[in-house]
């Protein structure tokens, strides 16, 4: 299998798609692409993260550059890192939600956000065609350990102004924690303790041993489930092993849904500032998101606008419509006065607000949103990528019946429902996301589209 490149980095199976030579030749031309100055570093906590981390600060440090060190981190506090630092980039080192014998590098620019379209293809052809250039003996660069940049973080996710501290102390949430022993095990627990939380912490080790498969999904948040039930806490969290990525677990047990993450922070974040804001509040997600999104901007007021997949896509898009809030389906949460990038610490921030506020159950604050049923589904792809010419052929074949978008992959928006497929950025798959008014609805399109694409 070869090794996966996008906007979102490098991904592979260790030793099939990512090697000890893969990481050198483009951790080597990413010191080159930022002028070899100085790098923040964290990953996610899984075993193969320790040698590649030992393969990129040697790399880095071969090449003159300083290294800032984070140790255990998530994606968004590298992010935060890079951009409260002197630092030109920063590199996570991370497979995010990919299964144990995955990892791979995420790469970020000296504003903390991931490599735009035109920075990847100038970093992908320097990994591809550039030796790279390193230091002499005396200009070798070095390691500066910096865990009080992982702090700050924290504390700055406090300061937020919405966050009321003295009142979510009185209040005492108690919070079952899935970190699935990744990045999120000890920052998770200690955000939520500090906002006086009674957290009852499951898989949390930071050892990087997954107990199921990591990606956030019901199927996977079964044991968390029983938890909470069990714990009677308020609601439960589950974070994938980066930590970019959001989801709640009701106190009856039963997942809210991924995709009501950003759904409920909408909602929230709106209604906080609409009284403080000029007309029109702008919210950007991507195409595979939620129509509950818009039905909820315009109750107050506002519009969504959709970019394609891609945290770099959502965030260019936010910058460029001015929006006050953002994110993706798949429990990803960008506040912008935080910073730009999915952060589950800012998404726990805005839901303990939001139920705060609510005064209810987290499942009555559920029930309070716009409902929809949403199908997602993963077909293996043996033969490449899936040719636009197939999409287009889609996108005739349903006619007037349908709006259809060919930005990324083809969405088609009917009247009470929409359908999304696309070739993934760091799978080799094809994603389809159905969203109808039922379940049954949302299944029979699913698998209709499914038929009509090559497996």
């Amino acid at each position: 299998m070869s090794l996966i490149r996008s906007l979102s980095g490098l991904r592979g199976r260790l030793g099939d798609g990512l090697t000890p030579h893969d990481v050198v030749r483009h951790i080597a031309a990413f010191a080159e692409l930022t002028g070899y100055a100085p790098i923040v570093i964290g990953r996610d906590g899984r075993p193969s993260g320790i040698w590649i981390e030992n393969i990129v600060v040697g790399t880095l440090t071969a090449c003159g550059v300083e290294v800032r060190s984070l140790g255990l981190a998530p994606t968004p506090t590298v992010q935060m890192a890079v951009e409260k630092s002197d630092a030109v980039g920063g590199i996570s080192i991370t497979a995010s939600h990919n299964p144990a014998e995955w990892n791979g590098l995420k790469f970020l620019n000296s504003d903390g956000i991931f490599l735009g379209p035109k920075e990847c293809e100038e970093f992908y052809a320097l990994a591809d065609t550039n030796l790279g250039h390193y230091a002499n003996h005396d200009h070798l660069g070095t390691v500066v350990h910096s865990q009080h940049l992982v702090q700050q973080h924290l504390y700055d996710v406090i300061a937020l102004p919405f966050v009321e501290s003295t009142r979510l102390r009185e209040r005492k949430f108690r919070v079952v924690v899935d970190a699935v022993n990744a990045s999120g095990s000890f920052i998770v627990p200690k955000l939520l303790q500090e906002l006086g939380c009674e957290v009852v912490p499951l898989f949390c080790e930071g050892d990087g041993r997954f107990p199921h498969t990591p990606e956030p999904l019901p199927e996977n948040l079964t044991f968390l489930s029983q938890t909470v039930r069990e714990e009677r806490a308020d609601f439960g969290i589950a974070v994938d092993p980066d930590a970019d990525r959001l989801v709640l677990i009701d106190e009856r047990g039963e997942p809210i849904g991924e995709e009501y993450t950003i759904t409920l922070v909408t909602d929230f974040v709106l209604g906080l500032y609409k009284n403080e804001m000029d007309d029109d509040p702008v919210v950007v997600v991507n195409l595979s998101t939620t129509r509950a999104v818009n039905d909820i901007a315009k109750k107050h007021g506002g519009r969504v606008v959709r970019t394609p997949v891609g945290e770099i896509n959502v965030v260019e898009g936010m910058k460029r419509e001015g929006a006050i809030i953002g994110g993706e389906g798949s429990g990803g949460v960008i506040l912008p006065s935080l910073h730009y990038g999915r952060d589950s610490l800012a998404g726990i921030a805005v839901a303990l607000a939001a139920l705060l506020k609510f005064g209810g159950p987290l499942s009555e604050l559920r029930r309070s949103l716009p409902e929809y049923s949403i199908v997602k589904k993963k077909v293996p792809l043996l033969e490449g990528n899936i040719p636009q010419s197939l999409f287009e052929k889609i996108r005739d074949f349903a006619g007037e019946k349908a709006d259809s978008n060919l930005d990324d992959g083809l969405r088609l928006d009917f009247a009470q429902s929409w359908v999304h497929l696309r070739a993934s950025n760091t799978e080799p798959i094809l994603r389809i996301i159905v969203e109808a008014p039922t379940e049954k609805e949302a299944e029979d399109l699913a698998s209709y589209y499914s038929r009509l694409v090559p497996g």
